[in-house]
């Protein structure tokens, strides 16, 4: 891999990690066309790694909200008397909403390094959680607020967010879709996508940068990883203000549309052998 390869690829994840239009599927596609073996254990763990920059931009984003929940939420945790705390319930919820994919990912990190990498899964999960999308988008009635989160949303919505291991569904979209279908708003599930994002992205990063350090050492270079995620870092912090302000006025026709032109353009390409699979 190349820097510049890497600057591409860390602006990418920048740009569509909290867009509901697959950031995986995204850089799965780029790394092929830049010629790399997309299964390959280092290109696995670079495409996690990477997602780190787009965390720590939420973090930063998010910071005054985050100074907010996480000392209420352990004030909480040793004093009963202030658990009915809205921002108590809220920490909670979000705690919660992360566990069931760090399981899923945990029981299917075969699956999801290898069989789930084809682009033939990426151009499918496109097309067909898009319909998902224009559903939620379109039954979706907006009357909760982000007062009105409890763990029982966010634990239907984590269960969905595991849909996201398989590149090209989005974990932005399937947390999005599952909070629109719980009726919130969409500026409050985009804000609960983002606060779902740090505890799963977070350690998915570190157990690849952990249990692949010497392949990614031998293979894409820690420099090239290194620069990827400071680039996605900047980008998403970027992306990450224009979303809240987008959706707050707007559907996501958009990236429904932009899906599915995707998902069909790669079907061709895979059908005429333009490009492999993997």
């Amino acid at each position: 891999m190349t820097i510049v390869e890497a600057v591409i690829l860390g602006a990418v994840e920048g740009i569509t990690e909290f867009l509901p239009v697959s950031s995986t599927g995204h850089l799965t596609i780029l790394e092929k066309l830049f010629g790399h073996t997309i299964d390959d254990p280092d290109i696995t763990a670079f495409t996690v790694i990477i997602q780190s920059g787009a965390v720590l931009a939420t973090i930063l984003f998010l910071r005054h909200d985050i100074a907010r929940v996480v000392p209420a939420f352990f004030r909480g945790l040793f004093d009963k008397g202030l658990r009915d705390h809205p921002d108590f319930k809220f920490g909670w919820a979000v705690l919660l909403g992360s566990m069931p994919i760090v399981f899923a990912a945990l029981l299917f990190k075969d699956q999801i390094e290898t069989t789930l990498r084809s682009l033939w899964f990426v151009a499918g999960a496109l097309i067909l959680w898009s319909g998902v999308m224009a559903f939620a988008d379109h039954a979706a009635t907006q009357v909760r607020h982000e007062k009105d989160v409890t763990w029982k949303d966010t634990i239907v919505i984590g269960v969905v967010q595991c849909m996201a291991l398989i590149p090209g569904i989005s974990r932005s979209g399937a947390t999005m879709s599952a909070g629109l279908l719980r009726d919130f708003d969409r500026v409050t599930v985009t804000k609960l996508s983002f606060f779902l994002s740090i505890p799963a992205l977070t350690g998915a990063s570190l157990l690849q940068g952990i249990g692949e350090a010497d392949r990614i050492a031998n293979g894409v270079g820690w420099v090239n990883t290194a620069v990827a995620t400071v680039v996605s870092f900047v980008v998403a912090y970027a992306s990450v203000n224009w979303l809240l302000k987008f959706v707050a006025k707007h559907s996501y026709s958009i990236f429904i549309y932009y899906r599915l032109a995707l998902g069909t353009l790669l079907l061709v390409l895979l059908a005429t052998n333009t490009i492999e699979a993997k």
